[in-house]
């Protein structure tokens, strides 16, 4: 189904959404989906969409079962790894010392249908505050989203607690009503305030600015206090510069799969991302923001990983 194609239920839906995000919002994501959605090359927003070639995706599959790498690719996809790390934040209160977020970043979820139980079990023994998504939850770019939404479905019952996410350049805005009414909370340019103990920290989230460039910061920071400690969530890095001068504490998200097909030592071939390679995966700085980019949890293209594990990362915040 394209985005033009609406059902009465969908329209209603996203009419819910308008007080909220704004109108225009809804309007204009659903244009840019039903424009550019399935295309190879758009000008204007990174030339050439791999993902969206799907003819050139049996050639990856049929290449890496020539050399004998996919079967282990494949292996290694359901090869979740734990990182776990600590961040101290300028500013953080000190009510909110230990807290911890699990971050999970292009799940991908359907597709292939062993990924969320392999990664429920990865998640069993964890502990944390609050879990934070940083997109794509669907592996096309286009059509039909109900797959999608069951993995996430079924994934949500392995998260405890609450759960803040962003969209991402794979998933579609009509998505937001379904992931809402499963417990996740999606942050259109939007921001939440978490209290503890009398204290509060802000975690915004931006709509995805990689390809379809539905970013607000202006709406994202709206209720964000100016001497307050803010998180944000985005699919992508790239905006790593407008993060920083907005004043945010720490920036997490993913996007980049840390190249998912790497060379030995893990140097990715690919990244997507108009962003420093340094930036492209792991922990970074720049000003006086720290940055994290998930390497992601779930495979893209092809369910096949080399040289690059996935991962669910725990971010536990200190006081700096």
């Amino acid at each position: 189904m394209r985005s033009s194609e609406l059902s009465a239920a969908e329209r209603a839906a996203l009419a819910a959404l308008e007080p909220r995000v704004g109108r225009l919002h809804v309007r204009q994501r659903l244009g840019l989906e039903n424009d550019y959605e399935a295309r190879v090359f758009h000008r204007g927003t990174h030339f050439f969409h791999l993902e969206n070639w799907y003819s050139v995706h049996s050639w990856i599959r049929n290449s890496l079962r020539l050399v004998g790498l996919h079967g282990r690719g494949r292996r290694n996809a359901l090869a979740i790894e734990v990182r776990e790390q600590e961040l101290p934040l300028t500013g953080l209160p000190a009510a909110f010392d230990g807290f911890t977020l699990l971050h999970l970043s292009d799940l991908h979820v359907d597709m292939r249908p062993d990924f969320v139980p392999a990664l429920a079990e990865v998640l069993r023994p964890l502990r944390y505050d609050v879990t934070v998504l940083t997109g794509d939850y669907r592996a096309r770019t286009f059509g039909p989203s109900a797959a999608a939404l069951d993995g996430m479905r079924r994934l949500r019952a392995a998260l405890t607690g609450p759960a803040y996410a962003v969209l991402g350049n794979h998933d579609t805005i009509r998505m937001v009503p379904g992931l809402e009414h499963m417990g996740y909370r999606v942050l259109l340019n939007e921001s939440e305030r978490l209290a503890r103990d009398g204290d509060s920290l802000h975690l915004a989230g931006i709509d995805d600015a990689h390809y379809y460039r539905m970013e607000n910061f202006h709406r994202a920071t709206a209720g964000i206090p100016a001497d307050a400690c803010a998180i944000l969530l985005s699919h992508t890095p790239e905006i790593y510069r407008h993060a920083a001068h907005a004043g945010f504490a720490l920036m997490l998200c993913g996007h980049t799969h840390g190249g998912q097909i790497c060379l030995p030592g893990g140097v990715p071939v690919l990244t997507d991302a108009d962003c420093p390679r340094a930036f492209a995966r792991g922990l970074w700085r720049y000003h006086g923001m720290t940055g994290y980019t998930s390497v992601g949890t779930g495979s893209c293209i092809v369910d096949v990983r080399l040289n690059c594990p996935p991962e669910v990362t725990l971010h536990r915040l200190r006081c700096a």
